[in-house]
């Protein structure tokens, strides 16, 4: 949006802003963008200048004014997949999807970060046996964001995220709807992780974790309904899902670690697509509000460190 169009609040954050980026002050930087995004506006860095629109995903329209959370279930699983420029991503995923579709019933949820992602050519290759959803947004929201328009309209009794640099090799959501027949579990998936102190986590074995990775993450519809999705400020995936396994698992839940699932796992565009520095920072960024939110909550922790803080 033109300067000379924003609220004078706004665009003395995006100012100062502005200064700590110049300082290279990020942590400042960081600061002052949720400020505006508490104020309901997304900075847009350019290359000489920055200015700010209103966040969408808090002022719904058309298909994110849409939500089924409150309705029944009307499948077993919901699929959920992002598509973003990585398109050739998306089209091996959707192929394995399709030519290892699971046993129960269950329907594909897209989710287009803009309206310009190309998703036409991953559907029609892959000769899928249901009728795609495809969700489209303004722009791009981010990993929590997106992923939280996509949960909006699943019909699952479970809804898997699942991650493009997936290719699936079998029925992967037979073993993930059997982790939920233990009405206890909330959260479930291929990869999992535990910490004895909440500061530092570590890749866990199958069974009760402390959370799961959001690669291959399912949740159960009740869990979702109470927890109400992802923080949409959580942009960059890094750390996320650890915020949302948290609280899924404030709600009484558990979360549990299945056994290997049939997927190779190849490059994960989210990290290799950005500079080592830049990732590190969003992901400690990440890191930093998850400890804000859950940082005292030794009690989550499946097996703490008695000697820990």
């Amino acid at each position: 949006m033109p300067p000379d169009q924003l609220p004078d609040a706004v665009q003395r954050l995006l100012d100062e802003r502005a200064d700590a980026r110049r300082a290279r002050d990020w942590p400042r930087a960081d600061a002052l963008r949720d400020e505006l995004v508490a104020l309901g506006w997304e900075p847009q860095d350019g290359a000489r200048a920055s200015t700010a629109r209103p966040i969408l995903v808090e002022q719904p329209v058309g298909d994110d004014a849409v939500s089924h959370l409150d309705e029944p279930a009307g499948v077993e699983a919901s699929v959920q997949v992002v598509a973003d420029e990585h398109v050739d991503d998306l089209v091996r995923c959707i192929g394995g999807l399709a030519a290892s579709p699971p046993a129960a019933t269950w329907e594909l949820v897209v989710v287009a970060e803009g309206p310009d992602v190309e998703v036409g050519r991953a559907l029609t290759a892959a000769g899928l046996p249901v009728e795609p959803v495809v969700v489209r947004s303004d722009g791009a929201l981010g990993w929590g964001g997106s992923r939280t328009l996509g949960l909006r309209h699943s019909r699952g009794r479970i809804s898997i995220l699942l991650d493009t640099s997936l290719e699936p090799t079998g029925d992967f959501v037979a073993p993930l709807l059997a982790a939920f027949d233990d009405e206890r579990v909330g959260i479930a998936g291929g990869w999992g992780v535990t910490s004895g102190d909440g500061r530092e986590f570590v890749d866990a074995p199958p069974g009760e974790v402390d959370a799961i990775e959001g690669y291959c993450l399912a949740i159960r519809r009740e869990a979702l309904r109470a927890v109400g999705g992802i923080d949409r400020r959580f942009r960059y995936y890094r750390n996320a899902d650890l915020d949302l396994s948290f609280a899924v698992r404030d709600g009484g839940w558990r979360a549990v670690r299945t056994e290997a699932l049939p997927l190779i796992r190849h490059d994960h565009r989210g990290w290799t697509s950005l500079p080592d520095a830049e990732r590190d920072r969003l992901s400690k960024r990440n890191f930093y509000r998850f400890l804000e939110h859950w940082g005292d909550r030794r009690d989550l922790l499946v097996h703490p460190d008695p000697a820990g803080p």
